[in-house]
């Protein structure tokens, strides 16, 4: 399920319809049914999984770290700060991309350490 989360914009609806997923693939790995009526909570502790939510939060900022600290010019970096130069962007809101979160948390490259767990803190008590 986490496969590639390290590039996606983190939202509010993403995260959501993770942590609904997440107990639907435990019940499948453990056959167990909802007509058997076994909290999820009960389900977590006998799969012993880590919340989506805190492993997606984490991945993230483990990339963007990796990611920050290349100098060879590699294009991960380049394609993370690239914006379009035609058009106009559309009425509204913007989208959230996937550096507006990383930069709401972290801010400069000497914080990374510290907020890792704040950043993964933030994302699993949403909810």
């Amino acid at each position: 399920m986490t496969y590639g989360t390290e590039t996606w914009p983190l939202t509010m609806g993403l995260i959501r319809r993770l942590r609904v997923a997440q107990p639907a693939k435990e019940r499948a790995m453990l056959g167990v049914s909802l007509r058997d009526k076994i909290r999820n909570k009960e389900i977590r502790k006998r799969t012993r999984v880590t919340e989506i939510a805190q492993r997606v939060a984490k991945l993230k900022l483990q990339w963007a770290g990796h990611v920050a600290w290349r100098t060879d010019g590699r294009w991960g970096l380049k394609v993370l700060e690239w914006r379009p130069r035609t058009g106009k962007r559309s009425v509204g809101r913007p989208p959230t991309r996937w550096t507006d979160a990383i930069r709401r948390v972290a801010g400069s490259r000497a914080l990374w350490n510290s907020l890792q767990k704040t950043y993964v803190q933030q994302w699993t008590s949403i909810g």
